[in-house]
């Protein structure tokens, strides 16, 4: 399973796109969230998206911000950035599946305009040591 060298990564399994090297946004401070492939694969075929946040409304990173259900599981979404939600994907609320299907593309989850630099992100290596531990 291949972990993409561009994005930045939580503990929690989400990942990030948009992110400098140094951890600054680069598209006008908005970055892309979704779920990594690792754990897409782990809660087996998604069947239900909740996302607690609407366009507009604040997520603090490392807080729970919704919640993924499968045929295998619930397990909770975490932000792993701070700042406002400026889109929902819609398309993966609707149908989940795309989840799986396209984790790291079709599959993003929702968009933040950061307004905390993000501390705590793990690069593909960390991330990739961080699943192999698991």
């Amino acid at each position: 399973m291949s972990v993409p060298e561009q994005l930045r990564y939580s503990e929690e399994h989400e990942w990030v796109s948009g992110l400098g090297p140094a951890g600054s946004a680069s598209d006008g401070g908005i970055v892309t969230i979704g779920i990594t492939a690792h754990a897409a694969d782990a809660l087996g075929e998604i069947v239900y998206l909740e996302l607690q946040p609407s366009e507009g409304d604040a997520v603090e990173a490392g807080e729970p911000c919704g919640e993924v259900e499968s045929t295998k599981s619930v397990s909770d979404i975490y932000s792993p950035v701070s700042g406002e939600v400026t889109a929902i994907n819609s398309a993966v609320v609707d149908e989940p599946k795309v989840i799986n299907d396209d984790p790291y593309g079709e599959g993003w989850i929702f968009k933040v305009r950061v307004s905390d630099e993000p501390g705590d992100l793990l690069d593909s290596v960390a991330y990739e040591k961080l699943i192999e531990e698991a």
